[in-house]
């Protein structure tokens, strides 16, 4: 223990981590920069962080102060101890309606603030991208803005009052007319009063610098305001008093659409005069699909409000007939409004990659120049990026003329890195000659400071420097921020990344194959930190959990990428700090879909797991359960599950037999079926030669062995259908396809005897070399069915999702993979494409339950949906994860995080459900988390509609 750790221990009450995976979590923003802490303390109270401050003066160690450390420049890194305010000091500690204020502790979450403020009519102003995870002390740091800047302003256009520390212990209450102004400040300002009036930009989005010119006699002399946007080189904010304003009560979007984004840009000044909401702007680049948007290349975002929908939509209508557009659509519905809003708001993750899969990175991603110039300067900066030979996508708050951009630099390299830098410079003189400021919402940080003195003039960044040595004259918070900055080309974060690609199983065809290029798509936005899931998103379900940044996505793809740097993590694969990072990692794969960058995983615990334990001896659970297919098979075969069964109720053996295997205490292990699915299939006999499409259905383990009923009503439905359907072949060589067997003479003496199995349990535990066997046979046997045109048809939504991705990701060198992949389908899709015309028997009734995770974030549900619609089956399904997971659920030790995932999503979707409401589950690892959790038997939508089949 380091004497300044354990002088930090002494001194507070809130936690102390010197350890490598409270550093490695902390060496990263959401910017292109690294630097390595020393330790995190998470302080408890103003008197903690008091505390802390003169331990790390008294050993010279700066200090850096980080909310959701989504932060686009590289100020919420530092290389002494790290602040993080999210753990305890994160509380909303009062609203009051009347005076329209709110008082918050730094680490509050901007939603949570919102959600509080909803009910009394009000709102916070300041809305950015990340609302769902970024704090308000992040916000002020930063001095934030967000898409409704237009109507309510900046954060320090929000702030009434901000509790401040400085960095030596002095305890402050800034304000308006000097109010806790720091000794020196006002004389500092007094023989500067020509400069703060002539040397600063005139534009809403002006973020750059030090705001010293809200100190003007004539601006109130706003203390607070000029706090605002200085990214903790001043003081520690401790608590503040936020304005709020009346949220509308009614709104309508308006979507206009531009022939290109030049269009956008010019004609987004000229409706200021309307009063919208926001304007915001983005191109065809950075939408996946355009479904739902009018006809355009690029679109204006134009949010009105009103006491009534009809008063919303008619100043909608408004902004439409002002506006010279292509096609235009208007919105009042608030789901369509969610919807339209998140291709927006996703933005920020989507841009980190161009539309040809190549990367993009921050650091010039948010420029400001006046409204009425922005077209110009948009025509100026695609040139200036075209004679670099780089690209990238704008976006952003056209309105206040403020653009985000991601551009493809090449920060890798050398040579790139010097483009990254020449170029830098020269857009910085493009945005000056055009009025505007470096940066229009995010900060300087560590990315443009360096370039102030283009902006500035050396003098006033000399007075800067001077007001930073009136707050911290020993330069103790934040320093390389602002002033006295790090060179924008320096602690790029990619730099400790290995220039060789790593030795990996999967595929990565999304990412070259590189392992590393894979770890890199996590840019820090944080989505998977959200506390709450809208819609039917997954992701991150063990960090709601437990609400530990080791246990997001961004967590572990932090961790991983320490691992390949070597520098923190030195021990490679064989790393505990990683490894139990990704224990609680669900494999749920709701990353795969609801990160914006697509980081998945899933596969990367599965790619760990291969290489942490090769050669060494496994938890026992791998055993039990990423071996289930084979134990469940030699039970069949010896025809004993009713002695399996029998055991398993007696409980002192359960119990034994659990510790052995590695499974949770608090689990039952469930039934085995007495006739297995397969047999029932041959004990049926004689099936349809002739009708409609061939299906092949597939006999997942979990149908094969567990809930047979499910593949027994999906048979009756699918017949009813009128298709025909077969079981893939159990025999390698001359096999057919109809009867799941071969009855050739030949085929018997000369084939192999085997399964279908989809490997998911083998990938889950990370036993990938076995995994591979078992997927090589399955293409063995299916051989027979990828020579027709028959579809495979898959109950369980994680072994569909295995074949679907898994299954190529992992035998990329096997075009069969592909192939197979390519012909599987879900029930629902089944039925949708190959019995179009077929009408499902009328349930009418209301449907509870939630989406399989492995279905939202691999399979797409639109044909269930259309299905159960048709089915009379209405309601919404819930999102968020089971928490079973497969085997995630039932490993020892998982139990309580498991039961928290139910709790978050699933389980009060239930006891909330109307009467006679049908508990839809097609997984069997959430029907099995419904009956042991809550006592409810959920059914897949098979046995559903089987059911009413007569």
């Amino acid at each position: 223990m380091t004497d300044l750790e354990a002088a930090l221990r002494r001194a507070v009450r809130g936690e102390v981590g010197f350890d490598t995976t409270s550093r490695a979590l902390t060496t990263m923003d959401a910017s292109n920069y690294r630097r390595v802490p020393l330790g995190v303390v998470a302080p408890r109270d103003a008197d903690d962080v008091a505390a802390v401050l003169e331990v790390c003066r008294k050993h010279a160690v700066p200090v850096v102060a980080r909310g959701g450390g989504t932060s686009i420049a590289g100020q919420a890194t530092g290389t002494g101890v790290v602040l993080d305010f999210t753990r305890h000091m994160n509380r909303l500690v009062g609203i009051d309606p009347e005076a329209r204020t709110a008082v918050v502790q730094p680490g509050v979450v901007l939603d949570r603030l919102q959600d509080a403020a909803a009910p009394h009519g009000l709102r916070f102003g300041p809305d950015p991208s990340t609302h769902s995870r970024c704090t308000l002390g992040g916000m002020i740091g930063n001095n934030s803005c967000g898409s409704h800047s237009v109507a309510w302003g900046t954060t320090a256009d929000s702030v009434r009052e901000l509790s401040v520390l400085t960095a030596r212990g002095r305890r402050l209450r800034l304000g308006r007319e000097w109010s806790g102004a720091p000794e020196g400040l006002r004389g500092l300002v007094d023989g500067e009063l020509a400069r703060l009036r002539t040397g600063f930009p005139d534009l809403p989005r002006r973020i750059s610098g030090y705001a010293l010119d809200a100190l003007l006699p004539e601006r109130g002399a706003d203390v607070a305001r000029s706090f605002c946007g200085s990214e903790g080189t001043l003081g520690v904010l401790t608590e503040a008093v936020v304005r709020l304003v009346e949220s509308p009560r009614a709104r309508a979007l308006a979507v206009l659409g531009y022939a290109d984004e030049a269009g956008a840009a010019e004609a987004a000044a000229g409706l200021l005069p309307l009063g919208p909401l926001t304007v915001e702007g983005m191109a065809v680049d950075l939408v996946p699909s355009t479904r739902g948007l009018p006809r355009g290349g690029a679109w204006l975002f134009v949010e009105t409000g009103g006491d009534t929908e009809a008063e919303a939509r008619a100043r909608a209508e408004a902004v439409v007939r002002a506006a010279d557009v292509v096609d235009a659509l208007v919105v009042t519905d608030p789901g369509g409004q969610r919807t339209l809003w998140r291709i927006r708001e996703d933005a920020s993750g989507t841009a980190t990659r161009m539309p040809d899969g190549s990367e993009a990175w921050p650091g010039w991603e948010d420029c400001a120049v006046p409204p009425v110039r922005l077209g110009g300067y948009l025509r100026d900066f695609r040139r200036l990026l075209t004679a670099h030979g780089l690209r990238g996508t704008p976006y952003g708050h056209f309105g206040d003329g403020c653009i985000h951009v991601r551009i493809d630099f090449d920060l890798l390299s050398a040579d790139g890195v010097a483009r990254f830098r020449r170029f830098s410079q020269e857009l910085a003189d493009v945005v000056v000659a055009h009025g505007g400021s470096l940066s229009g919402e995010h900060g300087d940080g560590q990315a443009r400071a360096e370039l102030l003195p283009r902006m500035y003039g050396a003098e006033t960044v000399a007075l800067f420097e001077r007001a930073k040595a009136v707050w911290d004259p020993d330069d103790l918070l934040n320093p390389g921020m602002l002033v006295r900055p790090a060179p924008l080309d320096a602690n790029l974060r990619f730099s400790v990344l290995p220039r060789e690609p790593v030795d990996v199983e999967f595929g990565y065809p999304s990412d070259g194959g590189d392992f590393s290029a894979a770890v890199r798509r996590c840019v820090g936005v944080a989505k998977c930190r959200t506390t709450s899931v809208s819609g039917a998103g997954v992701m991150c379900p063990s960090f709601r959990a437990t609400g530990e940044e080791a246990h997001s996505t961004r967590g572990r793809a932090r961790l991983l990428h320490e691992m390949l740097a070597g520098e923190l993590v030195t021990d490679g694969w064989r790393s505990t700090e990683v490894r139990d990072a990704l224990d609680l990692c669900l494999s749920c794969k709701g990353c795969r879909s609801d990160c914006p960058v697509e980081v998945d995983m899933a596969t990367y615990k599965a790619e760990f797991l291969h290489h942490h334990y090769a050669g060494r001896r496994r938890p026992a659970a791998h055993y039990a359960m990423g071996w289930l297919p084979v134990w469940l098979r030699w039970t069949a075969r010896t025809r004993t599950a009713p002695v399996v069964n029998a055991l398993a109720s007696v409980r002192p053996l359960a119990a034994v037999a659990k510790r052995l295997g590695g499974i949770a205490r608090e689990r039952e292990v469930p039934r085995l079926a007495g006739e297995t699915f397969s047999r029932w299939w041959r004990r049926r006999g004689e099936r349809p030669t002739e009708g409609g499409d061939l299906v092949v259905l597939w006999p997942d383990t979990f149908t094969e062995h567990l809930s047979p009923t499910v593949g027994r009503a999906a048979v009756r439905v699918l017949e009813a259908a009128g298709l025909r359907v077969a079981l893939p072949p159990t025999l390698r060589g001359r096999a057919v396809v109809g009867d799941g067997t071969s009855r050739s003479p030949l085929a018997l003496l000369t084939a192999r005897r085997g399964k279908v199995c989809c490997g998911l349990t083998y990938v889950s535990t990370g036993q990938l070399d076995r995994a591979r066997a078992v997927m090589r046979r399955t293409l063995d046997l299916m051989a027979p069915v990828l020579e027709t045109s028959a579809p495979v048809v898959v109950l369980e939504p994680s072994c569909a999702a295995a074949l679907r991705t898994d299954l190529p990701e992992l035998l990329h060198d096997d075009p069969r993979a592909a192939r197979l992949a390519a012909r599987v389908l879900t029930f629902a899709e089944a039925l949708e494409r190959h019995a179009p015309d077929w009408a499902p028997p009328e349930v009418n009734l209301p449907a509870v339950g939630q989406t399989h995770c492995h279905q939202h974030a691999v399979l797409g549900d639109a044909a269930d949906r259309r299905l159960r619609e048709s089915a009379g089956l209405t309601g919404e399904l819930s999102g968020g994860c089971c928490g079973l997971a497969g085997n995630f659920g039932f490993e020892a030790g998982h139990y309580e995080v498991s039961a928290a995932c139910a709790e978050d999503q699933l389980l009060p979707a239930v006891r909330e459900a109307p009467d006679g409401a049908v508990v839809l589950a097609d997984g069997f690892s959430c029907r099995t988390q419904l009956e042991q959790l809550a006592g409810v038997r959920g059914r897949h939508l098979a046995e559903v509609l089987a059911e009413r089949l007569d």
